[in-house]
Order: structure tokens, then sequence, then C-alpha cells
């Protein structure tokens, strides 16, 4: 099975041109720039009508008009073969997938390492907005991934997290037991130069 995953569009998503073939496509948060209802609406219109057999996407921090809104809501406007996940998973031709959503509310809340205790330990690609640290999360000379996240990581050993979030940090990084994606299409300047990346699992 081959997995096409993008991240950070924030807008852009329809200059993104001749995508490569695969079975699912993940689109791991920040699809808007603003965050404004419109803007997501287009997204998920676009998304929803790629020619995917699967797709699923998260939420990231500039799209905080997703902020609490229930799974459910979200998902009845999307198509049967198209999921939105947030804190919750979903199983696809025995693959369980996990995605957690960036927003600012869960870290002021103190609700992140609850958040990453319901992380099933059986996830095969766990799907977050924010790199785990010290993982495809550093710039400006700083680390910007969360400890509690990497933590889950360590601990679950899923075969691929992907993310997104920190555009400098675009890339892959492969140890034993899990493969890390980064794959913010835009760059520093908010300019679309990185292509998607293409997995197999």
């Amino acid at each position: 099975m081959h997995i096409l995953h993008l991240s950070d569009t924030h807008g852009k998503h329809h200059l993104l041109q001749n995508l490569p073939a695969a079975d699912i496509i993940i689109h791991s948060g920040d699809m808007s720039w603003a965050g404004k209802p419109e803007e997501v609406l287009d997204f998920v219109e676009w998304f929803g009508g790629l020619n995917y057999q699967y797709k699923i996407f998260i939420a990231g921090n500039h799209d905080y008009c997703l902020d609490r809104k229930k799974t459910q809501r979200i998902q009845r406007f999307l198509p049967e073969n198209c999921f939105y996940l947030y804190n919750s998973g979903v199983t696809i031709n025995g693959l369980k997938f996990w995605g957690i959503p960036l927003f600012l509310s869960a870290g002021i809340a103190g609700n992140i390492p609850q958040i990453m205790e319901q992380i099933p330990s059986d996830t095969d690609v766990l799907i977050t907005h924010q790199p785990p640290h010290g993982i495809l999360d550093f710039a400006d000379r700083t680390t910007y991934g969360c400890p509690d996240l990497l933590q889950a990581v360590l601990k679950i050993c899923p075969k691929y997290h992907l993310f997104g979030h920190i555009h400098d940090a675009y890339g892959v990084k492969k140890t034993e037991s899990t493969t890390f994606v980064n794959a913010s299409l835009l760059n520093e300047n908010y300019e679309l130069k990185n292509a998607p990346v293409l997995l197999e699992i």
C-alpha cells in the first residue's frame, strides 16, 4: 500500500498539479492561512475530490476554526472515503491510523500528556501536526518539537510518524522502528518549494 503525505499547504493546494498515485493521501495540518471556515471548506472540497481511494486529514495551528469541533460534525460533510481525525483513529485495510491536531487551547489547558496517552499502542501510522522533540523540528537555532509526543512515539513505535509544522525541517528520518516524515510543502517564506512524500507500507 502506498501513502502520499503532504502538509502545510496554507491555502495553496490548488497549485498542486500531477500528484503521484497512491492508495491513501494524508494531509497533516495547516490547510489554511487564517483559519477561516471558508478556507477550510475550500480545502475540504478540493481534498475530497482528489482521485485517491482513501483520504485522511487533521488540523494544524492555523486551522483554528476547527478547534473543539467534534469529528462527527466535520465528517458529515466529507465523502465516505475521506476521514477527519481529531484525537481519533480509523482502520483502513487492517492498518491503524491515529490523528492529533495542534491547537493552542490544548496547550493552555495542559491537556497534552492526556492526549498522548490516548494514542493506541497498536497504531501503525501516527499523524500529528507538530513534530516530536528533536526530530525534523529544528529552525532558527531552536527545536520546536513536543517532548510528550516524542515519549509517546518511542513507547508505541508506529511504522510511520507523519507531521509538518516546521517548514525549515522538511525531510525524512528513519530509525530501527519508525520512519519520521516532515512533509511541509511550503518553505520558511511560505513559498511552495517541497514535494509531497510517497511512502510504502
